[in-house]
């Protein structure tokens, strides 16, 4: 039997034979138990963990030039992008 995930990506289950042999294996391994329903759960996060402050998603034009500079200065060049607009903003910040 196959899974369809939400990306579209198919999972193959194991057969009712091999979910009883998996069961066998489990019960049989002093090192490991299988875990109850509110064990489960507690691991059903997958992820980075939620940030304080999050972030918004938005679509930008911005040139060529800028973009590749930030991309080569290599992992992290969104956050330092995002970083260099904010000290922009502090420098131009207007006064009530």
């Amino acid at each position: 039997m196959f899974l369809k995930s939400k990306s579209g990506r198919k999972v193959k289950l194991p057969t009712p034979e091999e979910e009883a042999a998996i069961s066998a294996g489990i019960v049989s391994d002093p090192d490991t138990y299988e875990l109850s329903d509110s064990e489960f759960k507690q691991l059903k996060r997958v992820g980075r963990p939620l940030a304080a402050t999050t972030k918004k998603r938005i679509t930008i034009r911005l040139s060529r030039e800028v973009v590749d500079s930030f991309r080569a200065s290599g992992a992290g060049w969104q956050t330092r992008m995002d970083e260099a607009l904010k000290e922009w903003l502090k420098i131009h910040e207007k006064t009530n």
